[in-house]
């Protein structure tokens, strides 16, 4: 069985697709205190979704450090240090990077590019700035390194988890561009979800993802990048892009 593409889905009509915006803020008890446009109708949050898939690998036991934890959540811009940090969690699991099944990409950040295509490099799936995601996942794999089926171990545990700190189902799966199986939910559940990030208690996979994220903002964007130049701003936020628009982002008040 094979799951359908975002663009597929999308054009079924069973979520949003880009031609419309919504907005939605929450207060701390978690209270709607701005909303515009359709808030419970499922969206594809794409990349915003990794803090909380990250959240669901450390249920699973794994133990990264904080880099590789940050790294996890992150839509890197392919940056050489961005790459040694998904070789260490490659590493760690005794894997290199022939394990990573997300599509070869050059660098997002442009003069790491040049650099490579100077020195008579090519894009691989390394570079591709879902390769932190991808890295976490395999190391949390055991031996069954089918790592993107969607009923791997590790993909039904990220749903789990989704849903869970969204508090509510999973309206629809998809195949996402980097080859990962993407959820849907409402952009109502996915600030709950982050709003959970942000107020988790300490030792907690939430809380342990947001201070990853907050103490290594670089590491989740990189040079240039807004979402890195917001956390490094506002002091306690943790905030994660995604794909055709989607930014997320919450504080602990």
């Amino acid at each position: 069985m094979s799951l359908p593409t975002l663009a597929e889905v999308v054009r079924s009509g069973y979520v949003e697709g880009s031609h419309t915006g919504s907005v939605v803020a929450l207060r701390p008890d978690g209270s709607v205190a701005l909303g515009l446009g359709d808030l419970q109708r499922p969206v594809f949050p794409r990349s915003s979704n990794k803090p909380l898939q990250a959240v669901g690998l450390l249920r699973l036991g794994w133990e990264p450090d904080d880099e590789q934890l940050a790294l996890a959540a992150a839509s890197h811009n392919g940056e050489p240090a961005h790459l040694d940090v998904v070789r260490r969690t490659l590493t760690s699991a005794g894997l290199d990077p022939s394990a990573l099944r997300c599509p070869a990409s050059l660098p997002l950040h442009e003069p790491s590019a040049h650099a490579l295509l100077a020195a008579g490099g090519q894009a691989t799936a390394l570079h591709m700035n879902c390769s932190g995601k991808h890295s976490a996942m395999l190391a949390c794999s055991g031996t069954d390194l089918d790592y993107l089926r969607f009923d791997h171990p590790v993909q039904k545990q990220m749903q789990l988890v989704i849903e869970d700190l969204a508090d509510e189902p999973v309206a629809h799966v998809a195949v996402d561009g980097c080859g990962a199986p993407q959820h849907a939910i409402s952009l109502l559940g996915l600030a709950r979800a982050f709003c959970q990030l942000a107020i988790a208690g300490a030792g907690t996979p939430e809380r342990r993802t947001a201070d990853a994220m907050r103490a290594h903002p670089w590491l989740v964007g990189g040079t240039g990048r807004d979402v890195t130049q917001l956390m490094l701003g506002i002091p306690g936020l943790v905030a994660k892009d995604g794909a055709e628009g989607v930014f997320a982002c919450a504080l602990a008040d």
